[in-house]
C-alpha cells in the first residue's frame, strides 16, 4: 500500500446525504465537502459517490455554488449509507505476488464500527462496485477493517491501534497474530506498530487517524494532549511513549513530533472526537481540520514545517465533526501508480 504522500491520480469522497449522522446539523455539511474538493481539483482528479441523479445534481448545484471548476470532478452512481469514505471506500495496492505488479483494489469487511449504526450493507460494497466499474481485480480479505484505522510508510511499516484492531466487535476470531499475518499480507506491512487507546468521543475505537500519522518513511507526528487534567492527557501520553521506542521496518528509531490537540468541543452534552491529526495529505496541499483559531495556528506551523512544499489549508470542522470525523475520514486516494 503507497503512503498517502505519495502521487495521487485523485481522491475519493462519498456525498453526504445521511441527515441523522449530523443530527439538527445536516445544512452545512455539504458545504464543507465543497470546501475539501476546492483544495483538491487544482491539483488532483476528485470521485464522488453518489446514489442518483437527485444527489449528484445537489452536489453539483453545492459545487457551483462554491466556486468549483467541475473539470476534474467525477461522479460515480455508487449508492452509500454514508459519507464516511475513508473506512468504506476503496483502498488501492499493487499486488506483487504473481508475474508482474499488477492494480488491486481491497475490499475489506466494513460492519460501521462494530455494528454501531445500521445499515452498513452499500457501504459494505462499494469497493467492489468501484474495481467493476474500473475493471480492476478486487481481492476481499474476509476481516473487517477500515481505512481510518491504519496508516503506512509505504516502505513496509503500518500504525495501528489495539483498542480498535483487538477490539472483538471486529474480528473476535483472530488473534492478534493473526491479525498482524493479514496486514502483512494484503498490505504489505511487514512491520506493524501498535498504539494503544485512541481519543474521547471517537465512535470508531481508536481510530490511528485521530492519533498519529506518517508524514515521510521515518517521521510520524502524533497529537498531545497538554492540560493533564484532561481525559485525553494520559493515553496521549501514553501512546507517545510507546512511539519514542519505536522503530521502522529496517529498525531504525522513528522521528516523533509532536501536535497540540484542540481545546475540548462539546456538542449536546457529548465531547466530540477533534483532533489535528485527522488532516489529509493531497498531491498539492495539506488540508487540516479547524476548531478554534489560536489552536488552529500552532497546529498549522507544525504541519507546515513537515510538509514545506505543499500549502496546509485550514478548514473549520466545528461542525463536520458533529459528525463523529472530519477530513481524513471522508477521503480515500487513489495513488498515481496504480491506474
Amino acid at each position: 500500500m503507497p503512503a498517502e504522500w505519495e502521487a495521487h491520480r485523485g481522491t475519493w469522497l462519498s456525498w453526504p446525504h445521511k441527515e441523522a449522522s449530523w443530527p439538527g446539523g445536516f445544512e452545512p455539511i455539504p458545504g464543507i465537502f465543497a470546501q475539501i474538493v476546492s483544495h483538491l481539483v487544482p491539483h488532483e482528479e476528485v470521485h464522488i459517490n453518489v446514489a442518483d441523479a437527485e444527489l449528484e445534481a445537489s452536489a453539483r448545484d453545492v459545487l457551483r455554488v462554491a466556486g468549483v471548476s467541475a473539470g476534474r470532478v467525477f461522479f460515480h452512481r455508487h449508492p452509500t449509507d454514508d459519507a464516511w469514505c475513508r473506512d468504506h471506500g476503496p483502498i488501492f495496492v499493487q499486488r506483487r505476488d504473481g508475474p508482474g505488479p499488477e492494480p488491486v483494489i481491497l475490499d475489506w469487511g466494513y460492519n460501521a464500527w462494530g455494528g454501531k449504526y445500521p445499515p452498513y450493507d452499500q457501504d459494505d460494497v462499494v469497493p467492489t462496485r468501484i474495481a467493476k466499474e474500473l475493471a480492476l481485480p478486487v481481492i476481499a480479505p474476509g476481516i473487517v477493517l477500515e481505512g481510518g484505522s491504519i496508516d503506512v510508510n509505504g516502505a513496509g511499516t503500518l500504525l495501528t491501534t489495539e483498542q480498535c484492531l483487538l477490539n472483538p466487535n471486529r474480528n473476535p476470531q483472530l488473534t492478534r497474530a493473526e491479525i498482524e499475518a493479514a496486514l502483512g499480507h494484503f498490505l504489505g506491512a511487514r512491520h506493524i506498530l501498535w498504539l494503544g487507546q485512541g481519543i474521547e468521543g471517537d465512535d470508531t475505537d481508536g481510530h490511528i487517524d485521530d492519533l498519529t500519522r506518517f508524514v515521510d518513511p521515518v517521521t510520524v507526528v502524533t497529537v498531545v494532549e497538554e492540560d493533564p487534567r484532561d481525559a485525553n492527557y494520559e493515553p496521549l501520553r501514553a501512546n507517545l511513549e510507546r512511539l519514542r521506542e519505536m522503530t521502522d521496518q529496517d529498525g531504525a528509531s522513528l522521528r516523533v513530533v509532536t501536535l497540540p490537540m484542540p481545546p475540548p468541543l462539546y456538542r449536546e452534552g457529548q465531547r466530540l472526537p477533534a483532533s489535528y491529526a485527522n488532516f489529509y495529505i493531497g498531491n498539492g496541499a495539506v488540508l487540516m481540520p479547524g476548531f478554534e483559531p489560536g489552536r488552529d495556528a500552532r497546529a498549522q506551523a507544525v504541519l507546515q514545517d513537515l510538509f514545506p512544499t505543499r500549502p496546509v489549508a485550514v478548514i473549520d470542522c466545528i461542525d463536520l465533526v458533529w459528525g463523529l470525523g472530519a477530513i481524513h475520514c471522508v477521503t480515500q486516494q487513489w495513488p498515481a501508480d496504480l491506474p
